[in-house]
């Protein structure tokens, strides 16, 4: 999107519209001591192709910048097509805000219609909703939401393998949600969540189990185990999936018996920009969708069976009074959301189902590449999709000698979990070709 500034044709026509002499007259209830009275101290202008120029190295000056990445916790590097970005880029969409009237904002409301109806699909449940910033945040609503289907149960139950920034922000939330408690479940040896301390801690007060699908270490949860437990005590089950194309071959968290299910959209065409923004995903069963946070679009027809889209659900505190929204979420992510909709329309059911695949079989493959020579062994025996954890003796040293070479080889697991200061977490995806993989392989010593 290009910056093109007002001519003074413009302004003037602007200023007669408002009823004023100057852009002065604008500013004139600021105090005269408290306005800028000196030029801004900026360099002279320069023609395009030098601002491109500049920026560029400053751009490349950023530490991994240019690095081979196998960076991921919740931020994947994917290839986007570029079709996504073509989208986004029109003007209708770039430009427009939150969909207050329906009957300027057809187009808008269309593309959020569809995002929902995508979500539900992917979670296998029957309502998405299209106003989650991130899934952190989706988590720590999904959290509040729970209590609110089951207010006479405080207590929430987190995996203390989900990812540690999710478990941070349902923290946060948590604090202001009256007298609720939170507790961490472990994980065992295989990365999953300890069944056996499920079973001993799930009971008449708690409200539902919060886990990882796949977790904070690429495992892949036995979700229906899961549901067993937290449904035999009548509490819910809610999943997070930070990786959302992992529910291209993953059965989805709704068919294994997830009342809610959220997650981060990132993957799905938006790229990683050092950590933002993303989309918050956040999918539930239709009996719940009164208490659902954040905001509904619906299909509708006129009185001549013309289809029409309108906010057919919006418990925010915009709409009602504050007390009784059900989120406090001001506005929407509706660009990033139609990105990941142009994203997954594109590549479709079994083309996304394909990716997954390839996800699947790199990492795999990179996984035996680094355990081959006995230099790293596998941090747990679950199941993983295209992220998994190494221990190794050294790991941080190794980890330091690779980024120097200009490879990101991992996220080393002992700044989150201090039991695990050996480990690495690695994710792999369809950009990460064979040289790729050995070359991951031969800076990490295996």
């Amino acid at each position: 999107m290009r910056y093109i500034p007002h001519s003074p044709s413009d302004i003037e026509q602007m200023l007669a519209a408002v009823g004023e002499a100057s852009l002065d007259d604008l500013f004139r209830d600021i105090p005269e001591a408290l306005r800028a009275t000196g030029p801004i101290d900026l360099p002279p202008g320069l023609p395009e192709q030098e601002v491109r120029r500049r920026l560029e190295a400053l751009a490349a000056r950023n530490d991994g910048a240019s690095a081979l990445s196998f960076l991921g916790a919740g931020a994947y590097p994917h290839f986007s097509p570029a079709v996504v970005d073509h989208i986004i880029q029109r003007a209708e969409f770039y430009s427009a805000y939150t969909p207050y009237q329906p009957e300027v904002s057809q187009g808008t409301l269309q593309a959020i219609f569809e995002f929902q109806t995508l979500i539900a699909m992917l979670f296998g449940l029957e309502v998405g909703n299209a106003s989650m910033y991130d899934g952190a945040s989706a988590t720590a609503e999904a959290a509040l939401m729970a209590l609110r289907l089951l207010p006479k149960r405080p207590r929430v139950i987190l995996a203390r393998s989900l990812h540690p920034h999710y478990r941070e922000t349902v923290r946060t939330y948590l604090e202001g949600a009256g007298d609720s408690e939170l507790l961490e479940a472990p994980f065992g040896a295989d990365g999953r969540l300890d069944r056996a301390w499920l079973a001993q801690n799930v009971d008449q007060r708690t409200c539902a189990v919060i886990a990882g699908y796949p977790n904070v270490f690429g495992i892949v949860e036995d979700l229906r185990a899961v549901h067993a437990v937290a449904s035999g005590q009548g509490a819910l089950l809610v999943t997070a999936t930070a990786e959302p194309l992992s529910l291209a071959l993953l059965q989805s968290p709704g068919d294994c018996g997830a009342e809610i299910a959220v997650g981060e959209g990132q993957s799905f065409g938006i790229p990683m920009s050092y950590g933002g923004p993303g989309v918050g995903l956040f999918a539930t069963r239709s009996k719940h969708v009164r208490s659902m946070p954040g905001r509904l679009v619906g299909e509708a027809h006129d009185d001549a069976g013309r289809r029409g889209y309108v906010l057919t659900l919006a418990t925010r505190e915009q709409h009602i009074r504050r007390e009784r929204a059900t989120s406090n979420i001001c506005t929407n992510h509706g660009l990033i959301a139609l990105a990941a909709t142009v994203y997954l329309c594109l590549y479709g059911k079994h083309g996304l189902r394909q990716l997954a695949h390839v996800n699947l079989a790199r990492a795999h493959r990179a996984a035996q590449a680094l355990t081959a020579g006995g230099r790293w062994r596998m941090a747990f025996d679950g199941p993983f999709f295209n992220e998994f954890a190494v221990r190794g003796a050294g790991a941080a040293a190794a980890l330091t000698a690779a980024q120097k070479a200009g490879v990101l080889a991992g996220i080393p697991l002992g700044e989150w979990y201090p039991e695990l200061d050996d480990a690495l977490l690695i994710a792999v995806t369809e950009v990460h070709d064979d040289a790729a993989l050995q070359r991951l392989a031969a800076e990490l010593g295996a």
